[in-house]
């Protein structure tokens, strides 16, 4: 009530002239009225109106002259209070919610208190914009671009990052906590030249005593592995050979002496990825020389001493042999605990993998082919036997040492068991790791190993190329199950009953009067009785003679011939092995090989 202009005063809103009261928090509706007792009729001159509106707090002040100057003003400050959700909502009810979740990316969650309840969003330090967009909402500030929006005490060493920036001090001053403020970069303390130079001397002598230390224990280890060389080098027979190779000057352009550093890079440390194959004597690694060639390295198992002499004169008999069809041994190594021999790689696997190990899309089985590895073979066999200087017996001839080349040529390897014999001396009484299924039965008897006991295994293996059957299998299903190869063979030959015996694939290919000249071959060969059985030197040439007379006659298709009368049928003879008819028209085995006669 205001009856006086005297009685208003500037500033006061206690009733004189003016009323003011503040909103109550939690008030959730509010109603404002403005009203006359007696409709403004005793009103005074210096107040006519009434007026009434809400205002922010603090921001209006009442003077006299608003009794009069508020009419027309229809804008005043006013502060609204607001929430997301109803009064129970929470920031935490809310996020279980991601639909309808309001607050985005790089912000934070208030719930609210006061004159609002829900939840409100707010940006994260560091971060500026509408916490309610998605994606472009908050935003990061960079403090960097302006110096007054950082608080590095370098502002140039300034480096924004995402939510805030980090700061740096110059080359001379030491980082206090993170670089900010007055005190975040401080000067570094200069050292003393004398304490430099100590610093410099100890840290100089540290590293030099590291140096000597390592230096010393490369140079102790290089001379106990140098000891450790020389004296496998020399109980693995290193001075007869170098002895021998300079004796001949033409054996030392052929042998060569790996050492064992130059082998171990060459197998990658002999790596077992870099394994060609394992066996009872020892394993082959594959491996790369500094010039680049491929070789096979063989690392014994364990090695003989009573035999190295022997093994010695072997090693520089055989790196002399230069055969087409004999694997070339390049040289050795005998610094290592057993000697590594080295040989050229042949890339195609093993006849017994050919044979056995299913059908060869690219290189089928032909007889052809066959025919011409075994007189391979036998020519290798031949010339080990009887065309070098010392003859040598391979010891262990059989599918899995007889290796093909990238074009199939055949190549006999593996002459870990082999031994020369002087001419003198028709036989060798040793211990010979033969192959059981090859090895000669006549050796179990006598124990000596002979040129014969080649021929027997060689027998055996044309009996492979035959009937493309394992020496020792358990796959046969007929009475002779429990046999070798061998004596099944024998059996079929010595009942006219080849046919049964053979892989049906040579069947259907033909070639009837070859295939049995062989079979007979491979016969005699498997004589039990080694003086009946030909020389290799004979094989080869009875080998050789089928592979020209099949060139110089014509051969039929099938085992079938095209000049059979239909409906015949074609038998074995007793005496010589030929198919033959009712008809004239027959050809003997002893037609194509004078050395298929009998004993």
């Amino acid at each position: 009530m205001c009856f006086n202009p005297s009685a208003v005063v500037n500033g006061s809103s206690s009733g004189g002239g003016c009323c003011q009261t503040s909103i109550p928090q939690g008030m959730t509706n509010f109603e404002l009225k403005a009203g006359s007792y007696y409709n403004h009729s005793f009103v005074k001159e210096f107040s006519p109106c009434s007026f009434a509106f809400v205002v922010e707090e603090g921001k209006f002040n009442f003077t006299f002259d608003n009794l009069t100057n508020l009419r027309g003003v229809d804008k005043l400050p006013m502060v609204l209070d607001w929430g997301i959700g109803d009064e129970n909502q929470t920031c935490e009810t809310a996020r279980k919610d991601s639909a309808t979740y309001a607050c985005q990316q790089n912000t934070y969650c208030v719930n609210g208190t006061g004159n609002y309840r829900g939840y409100r969003c707010f940006c994260n330090e560091g971060y500026e914009g509408n916490p309610y967009l998605p994606n472009i909402g908050c935003q990061d500030i960079d403090e960097c671009q302006k110096e007054e929006t950082n608080n590095c005490t370098f502002k140039k060493l300034c480096k924004n990052v995402e939510g805030g920036y980090n700061c740096s001090c110059p080359k001379g001053y030491l980082q206090k906590d993170d670089g900010k403020g007055s005190e975040g970069c401080i000067p570094q303390p200069k050292k003393s030249y004398q304490a430099l130079v100590a610093g410099a001397f100890a840290g100089a002598g540290v590293l030099f005593l590291v140096i000597a230390t390592y230096t010393l224990y490369k140079v102790v280890k290089r001379r106990r592995n140098k000891k450790r060389q020389e004296k496998f080098f020399k109980r693995n027979g290193g001075l007869l050979l170098q002895h021998q190779l300079s004796a001949d000057e033409g054996g030392v352009e052929k042998t060569m002496l790996f050492s064992a550093k130059e082998l171990n890079k060459a197998s990658d440390g002999f790596n077992e990825n870099r394994i060609l194959g394992q066996g009872g004597q020892g394993t082959v690694y594959k491996g790369m020389l500094t010039d680049g060639r491929i070789v096979a390295i063989k690392k014994s198992k364990k090695v003989d001493e009573n035999q190295l002499g022997q093994f010695i004169n072997e090693v520089v008999l055989l790196s002399q042999i230069n055969h087409r069809n004999v694997v070339k041994l390049l040289g050795c190594c005998l610094e290592t605990e057993v000697p590594l021999l080295v040989y050229e790689f042949i890339p195609n696997g093993t006849l017994f993998t050919l044979i056995h190990n299913g059908n060869n899309e690219e290189l089928p089985l032909t007889w052809n082919l066959r025919l011409r590895i075994a007189i391979e073979v036998a020519g290798a066999l031949a010339y080990l036997h009887s065309a070098v200087s010392i003859p040598i017996y391979h010891g262990d001839i059989k599918s899995s040492n007889i290796l093909l080349d990238e074009k199939y040529i055949a190549k006999v390897s593996d002459f870990g068991t082999s031994r020369s014999v002087t001419i003198d001396k028709t036989h060798l009484t040793t211990v010979v790791k033969g192959t059981f299924g090859y090895l000669d039965p006549e050796y179990f008897q006598s124990s000596q190993f002979t040129e014969k006991s080649d021929v027997y295994s060689f027998g055996v293996v044309l009996a492979e190329l035959l009937t493309r059957q394992k020496p020792i299998s358990s796959a046969a299903t007929d009475e002779h199950c429990n046999l070798s190869l061998a004596t099944r063979f024998l059996i079929s030959m010595e009942q006219d009953s080849l046919r049964n015996i053979l892989d049906p694939e040579l069947i259907n290919q033909g070639n009837e009067l070859e295939i049995t000249a062989v079979a007979k071959l491979a016969q005699r060969c498997l004589n039990l009785n080694g003086k009946k059985r030909p020389t290799m030197k004979e094989v080869a040439i009875g080998l050789e003679s089928m592979k020209l007379s099949s060139v110089q006659s014509t051969t039929p298709e099938n085992f079938q011939s095209s000049s059979h009368i239909e409906g015949e049928s074609v038998v074995f003879s007793d005496n010589n092995y030929t198919w033959t008819t009712e008809g004239d028209s027959s050809r003997s085995v002893s037609d194509v090989d004078p050395l298929m006669n009998k004993h």
